[in-house]
């Protein structure tokens, strides 16, 4: 036979390698190796969240500085949801839907949150909206976000510590909040 395998006994060996293959995957192993396939350059998920660290930052059309700048961000402690990333760059969604690149540097991984509406929110002493009201959320306004839990979100906002509605704030959703246009 010169050293070659027969067509019959072949495929045993292909049906073991396909068997072992599939017991692999759907093991523990086989799920670290899968999840290390889709592992960002920086090891956090994306989407996330993190907020500007500087009062003035450039937003760039692509991951680099020889990209033109698109416009400048100038407020420290805005939220952003990253949606992709270089080694160095982070492409961002901001509250207006805009998306934009930034140097890793520029962003911090602590949390805040914006209320988007046209109307202030009550920013409540128990996370129930028939508790005490403690202040009122402007619109546009930062908070820190501290938690999340079962449909509302504790924050600080200038000295005053509470709960308001998730859904009421901007930064706490983990869907993507941008689709952003295909490259040309």
């Amino acid at each position: 036979m010169n050293g070659q395998v027969e067509p019959a006994r072949r495929r045993p060996c292909v049906a073991a390698i396909l068997l072992l293959a599939t017991a692999f995957a759907l093991s523990p192993l086989g799920a670290i190796a899968v999840a290390d396939a889709r592992r960002t350059p920086s090891g956090l998920p994306v989407p996330r969240y993190v907020t500007l660290k500087f009062g003035s930052v450039n937003a760039r059309s692509g991951p680099g500085d020889d990209y033109p700048a698109l416009w400048k961000y100038q407020v420290r402690g805005l939220p952003v949801q990253v949606i992709a990333e270089s080694s160095e760059w982070r492409r961002i969604c901001d509250p207006d839907r805009g998306v934009a690149w930034v140097h890793m540097r520029t962003t911090d991984g602590r949390r805040n949150v914006m209320r988007l509406a046209p109307t202030p929110v009550a920013v409540q002493s128990d996370p129930r909206s028939d508790s005490r009201t403690l202040a009122l959320l402007r619109p546009r306004a930062l908070a820190a976000l501290q938690r999340c839990e079962a449909g509302w979100c504790r924050i600080k906002a200038d000295g005053v510590t509470g709960w308001v509605p998730e859904a009421a704030m901007w930064g706490v959703d983990n869907r993507l909040q941008c689709v952003p246009a295909p490259a040309r």
